[in-house]
C-alpha cells in the first residue's frame, strides 16, 4: 500500500525560509501577499506557494466558491471518455457532455471578460468497431451553442509517446494507424480574448532567413494569396507558431509536439522514492506553458480544475503567474508538492 507524504505546513506562514548562516526559527515567517489566490476561497488549501494554492477537493465546489470574473485562464485536461476505467476516474461517452457542462458553466462565470478556457481532450474509438467516437466534437458544439463560449481556435497536441491502441485494430489486425494527436480547444468568454503570439514566437527557419536576405519577388500564389515585397522583412523576432502540421508529418515543430512519458523528472523520481502512485496521465509542462505565455500576463490568475500532478500550477509559478489547482484525489495532491520543492520548505522524508 503506497504511503502518504508527511503533513507539510499548509501555509508559508507556518514555514520560515531558510537563510544561510542563521537559524531558521529566528527569521520572520513569509507573509502571504494580499492578492494571493488563497484569499479568493473560504476553504483551506492543501498547500500554498508564494504564488498559488492547491486544493484537495471536488473541482465543481472550488469553482462555485470563486468570485465571478476572477480568473484569467483556465487550462485543464479532464478525464477522457474511455472504455476502460482509470485510477483517476473517467466518465462514459454517453454521459460525458451532461457530466462536463456544469463545470463549463462555472468556468465561463469565473473567467474575466478577456479570459480564455483551454481544454485538452482526447478522442477514442467506438466500442467493438474500428470507428471513432465524435463525443469530443459534440462537447465542443455544446460548449459554444449551449454554454456560450466562443471558439477562438482549435489546436492539436502531437504526443509521440502515445501507445498504438486499440491493439486489436492497430497492432493485431493492422487496419488502423497510431493515434498520436489530441485536441486542444481554445475557447474564450468573448470574441476578443487577451492573447499575443509575440510571446510564443519560434526561431526563424533557414528558408525564412534566406528569403529575408535575398528578398522576395512580388507575386500571386496559385491559391490567390498576394506576396508583397514587404513580406520579406523580419522584424518580429521569430516565426509565428502554427496550430497544426502543414506539409510533412515529420515537421513536428508545426504541431504542439510534447511527450508526457518522462521517467526521470523530479516529480516521478520523488514519487517512486516515497512509494506514492504516479499520476498516469500527466500534462507535459510545455503544453500549459505555451498557452499560459500566449494568453496571460505576469501576475494573472491561472486555474486548473482537474490538476492531477499540478503541472499547470508549477509552470504558472515558474512564469510568474498566480495559480489555483484543484484535484479530488488527495494522494495526487500530496505528491504534487514535489513539483514545488524550491517554493515549499519540506522536512526530510527519508
Amino acid at each position: 500500500m503506497p504511503r502518504k507524504l508527511p503533513n507539510y505546513p499548509n501555509t508559508m506562514q507556518d514555514t520560515p525560509l531558510a537563510v544561510p548562516n542563521k537559524i531558521a526559527d529566528e527569521e520572520p515567517p513569509l507573509v502571504v501577499r494580499e492578492d494571493h489566490p488563497r484569499h479568493l476561497l473560504v476553504r483551506e488549501p492543501a498547500y500554498v506557494t508564494p504564488l498559488g494554492a492547491a486544493y484537495a477537493a471536488d473541482s465543481l465546489d472550488v469553482l462555485r466558491g470563486l468570485p465571478t470574473g476572477s480568473v484569467n485562464l483556465v487550462v485543464t485536461s479532464p478525464p477522457y471518455a474511455l472504455h476502460f476505467k482509470k485510477a483517476y476516474g473517467n466518465v462514459a461517452k454517453d454521459s460525458y457532455i451532461n457530466w462536463f457542462l456544469p463545470f463549463a458553466r462555472e468556468i465561463l462565470r469565473v473567467l474575466a471578460e478577456d479570459g480564455s478556457f483551454v481544454l485538452n481532450i482526447g478522442g477514442s474509438y467506438n466500442k467493438g468497431t474500428p470507428t471513432r467516437s465524435i463525443y469530443h466534437y459534440k462537447l465542443l458544439i455544446a460548449l459554444v451553442e449551449e454554454v456560450g463560449f466562443h471558439l477562438s481556435q482549435e489546436c492539436f497536441w502531437y504526443n509521440p509517446a502515445k501507445m498504438p491502441v486499440p491493439a486489436e485494430w492497430v497492432t493485431v489486425r493492422r487496419i488502423r494507424i497510431k493515434d498520436s494527436v489530441e485536441y486542444v480547444w481554445w475557447l474564450s468568454k468573448t470574441a476578443w480574448p487577451k492573447a499575443s503570439n509575440l510571446k510564443v514566437l519560434k526561431e526563424y527557419s533557414e528558408d525564412m532567413l534566406r528569403l529575408n536576405r535575398n528578398g522576395v519577388r512580388e507575386t500571386v500564389r496559385p491559391s490567390g494569396h498576394v506576396i508583397r515585397q514587404s513580406w520579406d522583412k523580419v522584424h518580429a523576432g521569430g516565426a509565428i507558431p502554427a496550430n497544426i502540421v502543414e506539409e510533412q508529418l515529420n515537421e513536428a515543430d508545426s504541431l504542439l509536439k510534447f511527450g508526457n512519458n518522462s521517467a526521470n523528472d523530479e516529480y516521478t523520481m520523488m514519487c517512486k522514492k516515497a512509494g506514492l502512485n504516479i499520476h498516469p496521465a500527466r500534462f507535459p509542462a510545455a503544453l500549459p506553458s505555451f498557452f499560459i505565455r500566449l494568453l496571460t500576463d505576469a501576475n494573472d490568475l491561472v486555474f486548473d480544475p482537474f490538476a492531477g500532478s499540478n503541472t499547470a500550477g508549477a509552470v504558472s509559478e515558474e512564469l510568474g503567474r498566480r495559480w489555483i489547482a484543484s484535484e479530488q484525489l488527495d494522494e495526487y495532491v500530496q505528491a504534487s508538492k514535489f513539483r514545488f520543492r524550491a517554493a515549499i520548505e519540506q522536512p526530510t522524508l527519508f
